[in-house]
């Protein structure tokens, strides 16, 4: 099939005109930024669902535009969805919790927000006709050693076993899989600038430990993608270069003027030394596009003569992890931040009295 880049030439996408888009989740960090670049466009309306009300009334006052509107409610509650539902032609679904610590202290929430709250969204999406929808997942899911990456890989699982019952021509459900975004909520890059506000040490885990790194706007043009070449049950993968906590502790201190130092804590429950966007076996029957993967859904069952001749074997292979992708160098990961205006905001406040 041939694929669609939706920011070719960069022009605001025109599959959003005349559209009305439902954002899941959509008071975090990615759901203002998706607003902001729809409302870039000739969308027709954004609806942006979530718990809360705080936060909606910050994003209405902020953005004071007529084509968002807002939908309180909880992905658990199927009533909920119902009511910002109808008349909805795309869904992102974001909703989810994405705390680790938190995850693994009540790993029953995220069970019933990341993977029952995902099927209501599904089932609602599929009630109302919608067209296409997005889920969003993680690197975490991928080889889950903790509660947040396991339940993400049970939605990403809820998502394709539905997909299995649905046709071409009905609603088309795919998920997008990224690794950490940067200076997002409750990433490090803002816990990096707090500490530096307090006049204390950065706190790393294990100086050696990588992670993937994209800004919001590549988050952004991924799903772009998806809602464009997704069939049904397709994964797609942002391809993302990675760097250690050491260097982003490093560059954010160069950036910043910090002589703070730094100390640390070592690795927090449910945490690996590196993630994996996508597994050898994945990638042994994915499909590679410059920017990225996508992984057809294995649409065969559970009777026996669906199951010979599965995929090529990839004893061989490699996983795509942090470790082995491209590593930014430090003067890079200044770059990316220095590209971030809240980051850039808050250096500027805290060269004067930095060190």
């Amino acid at each position: 099939m041939a694929v669609t880049d939706p920011r070719a030439g960069g022009k605001p996408a025109a599959l959003f005109s005349g559209q009305t888009l439902l954002i899941t989740g959509g008071t975090g960090s990615f759901g203002g930024a998706v607003a902001r670049y729809l409302l870039s466009t000739d969308v027709k309306e954004i609806r942006v669902f979530s718990r809360d009300e705080a936060k909606q009334e910050m994003m209405r006052v902020g953005f004071g535009d007529a084509r968002l509107r807002f939908y309180l409610g909880d992905v658990r509650d199927p009533n909920s969805l119902d009511v910002a539902m109808p008349g909805v032609d795309y869904v992102f679904h974001a909703a989810a919790l994405k705390q680790v610590p938190s995850c693994e202290l009540f790993p029953d929430q995220a069970v019933m927000t990341n993977v029952m709250g995902s099927r209501n969204v599904i089932d609602c999406a599929i009630r109302h006709g919608v067209k296409r929808l997005v889920s969003i997942s993680t690197d975490k899911a991928v080889y889950p050693v903790n509660a947040m990456g396991m339940s993400k890989a049970l939605m990403e699982k809820t998502v394709q076993a539905r997909a299995r019952t649905l046709s071409e021509g009905g609603t088309v459900l795919a998920v997008v899989r990224y690794g950490n975004v940067v200076a997002s909520r409750g990433s490090v890059v803002p816990v990096f600038i707090e500490q530096m506000k307090r006049g204390i040490p950065l706190t790393l885990t294990a100086p050696e430990m990588t992670r993937f790194l994209l800004t919001l706007d590549d988050a952004i043009a991924l799903i772009e993608f998806a809602l464009l070449n997704a069939h049904q049950g397709d994964i797609f993968v942002r391809k993302s270069p990675a760097s250690t906590v050491a260097d982003l502790s490093v560059a954010m201190t160069e950036l910043f003027g910090y002589g703070g130092g730094t100390r640390t804590i070592g690795v927090r429950p449910g945490e690996k030394l590196h993630e994996t966007l996508c597994t050898a076996n994945e990638l042994a029957s994915a499909e590679e596009f410059p920017d990225y993967f996508r992984i057809a859904m294995d649409a065969r069952d559970v009777r026996p003569d669906t199951l010979i001749g599965g995929k090529r074997s990839s004893l061989e292979g490699r996983d795509y992890s942090s470790d082995v992708t491209q590593q930014l160098s430090i003067a890079a990961i200044k770059d990316v931040l220095q590209r971030l205006p809240d980051v850039m905001a808050a250096a500027a406040a805290l060269k004067p009295t930095a060190g």
